[in-house]
């Protein structure tokens, strides 16, 4: 069976995130695991680092009893991985929030020249922060290291994650660069318990990129229309279905930003190279709609949220959380204690792939109000990442839920 003709619906699907500290291998992990380089933007390239996300997919073959992503192979599909490089660079944390809020798992690159970083652990609370229990630990660069380095950076490994959602999680040692126990990464990711679709509720579809992916030049009867990228949580979406977007479109009026919701109708939708006429849950999906791609283009419609039209609640500048906070900052290197939250401080939220700032109206019992300086889409139970402003970097802080 060729690729064209597989029926991607009918195999395992995850979003995996390859996350960690900027320089420990995480873009050349994915190449190596898909095949594809997935920080493709000119900036990206220029500064060798991982801006926006970056997504790749592959399928996982069994082959004569090996796993395998050669796409020359016959063998048995038996898992679909969408993987979603998040940048490690410290001024990224958003982004890289951002992300995780469609992942089902994560890789955490750790490499073993280099060992645990500021970033690194602040990558690990991200994930906690927004409930991603599925990790699986690479240890790269094990070609840099002798035999005994690699086993010491190894329990240093170990003893950074007991405690944490990571306790327990496979730890892979690896060389990407020069193709080691790469093999035994993708028999990691294929033991991934998949978890039940909710193929029943109203379709939640996070909108984690938004393109215009016409060329210039192209005569107008071939134009497409505005591609918005990322991840239906629930639900089922259909070629065809009417679909509105919020928060929406974005204005300047009178000094302030105004917001009205988009609605437009699915023109096709694709899992990676695969066009399909239905979606679930599982995966990353890109919806071509009828829009005008102005309103699409550069990430103009990233954060939204899509359903169908009527479906959604109505937007809000105000939201209310029950949150708990992490013991010390990290992403410092140094030990400081988080203070609890004042009043009319000023936090950066993340909420699903949305980032607005929030001012603290209101905080009693582990409860806290704010308003909010985007409007955002209120799904109660939607995990929130806190993060506060030390000494001009993001740092997170703790997490929380919408009440």
């Amino acid at each position: 069976m060729t690729e064209g003709k597989i029926d991607i619906s009918k195999i395992d699907t995850l979003n995996v995130g390859i996350v960690g500290h900027i320089d420990h291998g995480k873009t050349t992990l994915l190449y190596k695991l898909s095949g594809k380089w997935a920080d493709t933007h000119s900036e990206e390239l220029k500064r060798g680092i991982t801006i926006k996300l970056g997504y790749a997919d592959v399928i996982i073959r069994e082959d004569g009893g090996k796993l395998t992503i050669d796409k020359k192979s016959k063998g048995k599909a038996v898992r679909y991985i969408t993987f979603v490089d998040a940048p490690g660079h410290e001024m990224l944390m958003a982004t890289m929030l951002s992300g995780s809020a469609i992942m089902d798992a994560a890789i955490l690159v750790i490499a073993a020249n280099e060992g645990i970083k500021p970033q690194t652990k602040e990558h690990l609370v991200a994930l906690q922060a927004k409930g991603i229990k599925n990790i699986i630990i690479v240890q790269n660069k094990i070609d840099l290291v002798s035999q005994e380095e690699a086993k010491k950076s190894y329990e240093e490994i170990k003893k950074f994650v007991k405690g944490t959602i990571a306790e327990g999680a496979p730890i892979v040692p690896v060389s990407a660069q020069q193709d080691v126990n790469l093999d035994k990464v993708l028999e990691e990711l294929c033991k991934i318990k998949i978890s039940e679709k909710d193929e029943k509720g109203k379709p939640i579809f996070i909108v984690a990129r938004s393109f215009d992916i016409n060329k210039p030049g192209t005569d107008v009867e071939k134009l497409h229309g505005g591609v918005l990228g990322g991840a239906l949580k629930q639900g089922v979406l259909k070629v065809g279905d009417e679909i509105e977007i919020k928060p929406g479109y974005s204005y300047k009026k009178h000094d302030k930003f105004e917001y009205t919701s988009v609605k437009s109708k699915i023109v096709s939708m694709q899992k990676g190279e695969f066009p399909i006429d239905v979606a679930t849950p599982g995966g990353s999906l890109a919806i071509e709609t009828e829009l005008d791609s102005s309103l699409t283009k550069a990430d103009a419609l990233s954060g939204c949220v899509a359903s169908h039209t009527g479906e959604l609640p109505e937007i809000s500048e105000t939201i209310k959380i029950k949150f708990d906070l992490f013991k010390e900052i990290f992403g410092t290197g140094k030990h400081e204690s988080v203070e609890n939250l004042k009043p009319n401080e000023l936090l950066m939220l993340s909420i699903n792939t949305t980032i607005t700032v929030g001012q603290v109206k209101k905080i009693n019992n582990g409860e806290a109000e704010f308003f909010l300086k985007i409007p955002i889409v209120p799904l109660k139970g939607e995990g929130v990442g806190i993060a506060r402003n030390v000494k001009g970097h993001w740092r997170l802080v703790g997490f929380g839920s919408i009440l």
